[in-house]
């Protein structure tokens, strides 16, 4: 047995290892994250830590058939700038750093590739950054956030009606992960402004818009945190590793088979885009 076939840490192989990965086409996850504030109660790596520690966990269950890469810590972030701490990535950088990240290991020869994202406001940008490097390499690549895997699960046991930003939610799950960094004694209920069809922290089902956080909110809360509580992060962890295998597994097994152009005349391939 290779150490190819149990390390799941991109990081810990070395180029001969690697090749042996390359050779098992294992699915390479990628998390993102940010470093921002999230309220008075919780560190500004909630974002990053979260996902990463569920990308972690999956890797090492299914450490045959995964690899785990460093994580992508900073995001769109100009909305939280009014706090202190909170790091802004302009989009077009962001992407462009992801995407060159995708393209090297779509060069190396891994096909399957997964963005995993833990920072809402990167969705759109990793939903780019998996489009362009199907369009710019033979491999594929794709895009989740690791929470809509465990939303369902969490529904069945949450207590508060917004899921948002410095939540139940989140709490939650940072409380099972690490619950000595949470200050519980620091958590306050806050709400962002609702119209019928806006919402300043984009949670309306009809319009999308965000606006600066420092407009609305002096605590930096979306949410209300008091009902958390490490049991319920454990099954937010569990269910969100376990879904996310399951993903792998099938991103693994999706076809992938040549081109068809279907063109009757000669097309002009010197057009690039």
């Amino acid at each position: 047995m290779t150490r190819a076939q149990t390390e799941y840490r991109y990081n810990r192989l070395t180029w001969p290892e690697m090749n042996d990965a390359i050779a098992m086409q294992k699915v390479i996850l990628l998390p993102t994250g940010s470093t921002e504030q999230h309220g008075p109660h919780l560190p500004l790596d909630v974002d990053v830590f979260l996902v990463e520690s569920v990308c972690l966990e999956a890797g090492r269950r299914a450490a045959d058939r995964v690899l785990v890469l460093p994580p992508v810590s900073y995001g769109l972030n100009l909305h939280h700038i009014d706090f202190p701490g909170t790091i802004h990535i302009e989009p077009e950088v962001f992407i462009a750093f992801c995407l060159n990240i995708t393209k090297s290991l779509a060069y190396h020869g891994f096909k399957k590739i997964l963005l995993v994202n833990g920072h809402g406001s990167n969705t759109p940008l990793v939903d780019l950054v998996a489009r362009k490097t199907v369009l710019a390499t033979e491999s594929l690549c794709a895009a989740l956030n690791y929470y809509s895997l465990a939303v369902e699960a969490f529904e069945q046991v949450k207590e508060t009606p917004v899921m948002a930003h410095a939540d139940e939610f989140e709490t939650s799950l940072y409380l099972y992960l690490a619950g000595d960094r949470v200050r519980m004694e620091l958590v306050e209920a806050g709400d962002d402004v609702m119209g019928r069809y806006l919402s300043s922290d984009s949670t309306s089902p009809y319009v999308r818009f965000n606006d600066f956080w420092g407009r609305w909110t002096q605590r930096g809360v979306h949410g209300d945190a008091t009902k958390a509580t490490a049991e319920k992060g454990r099954l937010i962890f569990e269910t969100a590793v376990t879904r996310l295998i399951e993903v792998v597994d099938e991103w693994r097994g999706w076809p992938l088979p040549p081109r068809a152009d279907q063109h009757r005349l000669p097309v002009q391939t010197q057009i690039k885009w």
